[in-house]
Order: structure tokens, then sequence, then C-alpha cells
């Protein structure tokens, strides 16, 4: 099975395991900065659960931005999340 995130997915998904606890997700930061995204079951598990959680986080942070300019930008994030996500869950069920 061939996984496969473009790069502006890539650093999305290196932004959010930036944000976490690095003692936890080091090695998943690892691979996705050297780009190998050989990864287990398990890693596109928590890849996934990570992307769903940031998913909510940013929905509500649009909701309550009152900011146009900033909330364009939100949703803009949001999008490009949500492909990322798809192809995780796309790849979760193909393992």
């Amino acid at each position: 099975m061939q996984f496969h995130l473009e790069t502006d997915e890539l650093n999305l998904l290196a932004n959010v395991l930036l944000e976490q606890d690095p003692r936890r997700y080091n090695e998943l930061l690892n691979k996705v900065l050297a780009r190998d995204l050989r990864f287990d079951s398990g890693e596109l598990e928590q890849t996934a659960d990570l992307l769903a959680g940031k998913k909510r986080s940013l929905k509500d942070e649009i909701a309550r931005q009152p900011n146009d300019a900033l909330k364009l930008e939100l949703q803009r994030q949001l999008a490009l999340l949500e492909r990322a996500l798809e192809r995780v869950n796309e790849a979760c069920v193909m393992f």
C-alpha cells in the first residue's frame, strides 16, 4: 500500500505533531520530517486521531473568530487538514 501526502499536507502534519508532547510523538515527527511515510497501523491511527482532534479545535476557533481575514485563513487550513485526514483515513482502511 502506498501512502502519500503532498508537501503542504506534510507541513501541516509536522506542525500538528510539534504541538504535541515530544516524548510521545517524537518518532512519528522524525518520520514526517524525513518524508518517510512508512507508517505502521498504530502510527496511522495515531495520526488520524491527532488530525481529527485538530480539526475539532480548528472548527471551534473558526466559530469564535470575529476577524473575517483570519477566519478565511483558518478555513483554508481546515480544508487542507480535511484533505490530509481523508488520505490518512483511506490508508487506515486499507491497512
